[in-house]
This record gives C-alpha cells, sequence and structure tokens, in this order.
C-alpha cells in the first residue's frame, strides 16, 4: 500500500521514516515526498582502463569525484552517465520501503534518475545515490538543491528479518557509491 501524505507525515512524526533536512510544506506531496539533488558526483572517466569487470573493484580506478557548489551547475552530456546523491539523509523503519521516481519535467529534457535502481529497502540509512543518465540529444544544467526526484513509499506486510542495514552494500554513505557488484565474487 503506498503511504498518503497523511500516512508520511504521521511516519515521519513517529520517527519510522527519517529525512534530513525536510521542508514538509515544500516537499511533502500527496503520494511522496520531493527530494533534491545533492553537491557530489562519480563521472566515470575514459581512460586506460578497456572495461568494467564487474568481479574486480577496477571501478574506483576509472571514476572521479566532483563536488559542485550551491548555485552552479552541473553539465550532463548527451550519452552521459553519471552517479549523484541526494541533499538529504533518509532512514526507513523496518516495515517501510521506499521507490525512488524521477521527475516528469527532467525526463522531458532527457534527464533518467535512476536506470534500475529504484527501491529502497527497508533498514535502509544514508544518502541515496542517484544513477544519472541524459538520454537526450542536447547538454542539460543540473543544479544542487533543485528538486530532483521523488520518494514513494510502501507498507510492508510486517517487518523484515532482515533488514539493509544487516545485509546491503550501501547502506550509511554520504557520498555517491560506485559499484560494489565484486564483492558478490568473493564470497
Amino acid at each position: 500500500m503506498i503511504l498518503s501524505d497523511r500516512d508520511i507525515i504521521k511516519a515521519l512524526n513517529e520517527k519510522k521514516i527519517k529525512i534530513y533536512p525536510l521542508d514538509i510544506k515544500e516537499q511533502v506531496k500527496s503520494v511522496c515526498v520531493d527530494l533534491k539533488l545533492g553537491n557530489e558526483f562519480k563521472l566515470f572517466r575514459i581512460s586506460h582502463k578497456s572495461h568494467i569487470d564487474p568481479s574486480s573493484d577496477n571501478i574506483v580506478d576509472i571514476t572521479e569525484s566532483v563536488y559542485i557548489e550551491d548555485g552552479k551547475h552541473f553539465i550532463v552530456h548527451p550519452n552521459e552517465f553519471v552517479l549523484g546523491v541526494t541533499k538529504e539523509t533518509i532512514e526507513l523503519s523496518k516495515d517501510i520501503a521506499a521507490r525512488i521516481d524521477g521527475r516528469s519535467s527532467l525526463a522531458r529534457m532527457g534527464i533518467i534518475v535512476h536506470s534500475t535502481a529504484g527501491r529502497v529497502d527497508p533498514g535502509f540509512a544514508g544518502k541515496l545515490t542517484l544513477e544519472i543518465s541524459n538520454i537526450g540529444r542536447l547538454p542539460v544544467y543540473i543544479y544542487p538543491g533543485m528538486r530532483f526526484c521523488s520518494l514513494v513509499f510502501e507498507q510492508i506486510s510486517s517487518q523484515v528479518e532482515k533488514d539493509y542495514k544487516s545485509i546491503g552494500k550501501y547502506s550509511g554513505f554520504e557520498k555517491p557509491m560506485e559499484t560494489r557488484i565484486h564483492e558478490e565474487f568473493k564470497r
């Protein structure tokens, strides 16, 4: 069941959903909470590496962190893929999940907010890494602090036994995180 604005505010008051910073009047909509784009990005350099190997941690060798100050812009070029992060830190209880939804206004310029990882599992805590692509034909400016995506919350049937804090790879981070899929090959 998707939570309504009333249920979102109730869950915020009960600390089942924690979002910092949050302006309830500005960011809570009828069935979602708008999140803002953070200041940090991870770019993929085309360099001396010929490929990305999911069984290796070589991904850190081909990414570069970039910090954009408030009021400045970041350019997402056509066919470019970058990782971004939300301004807000979120935390979900063990009985609430969420989905990241992109904004139609950005999609109409070619900006896709997440490629496939749209689910936020119960127990997640941290900033959300955003998988940002420009599928359009022109470069697009994006700005830290702009409304960039939404979280839609769902009440799940019962509390999970394995929350994201205990089994997830990306909880607790404050910066955009590259893939950690290589850890699965070491099991």
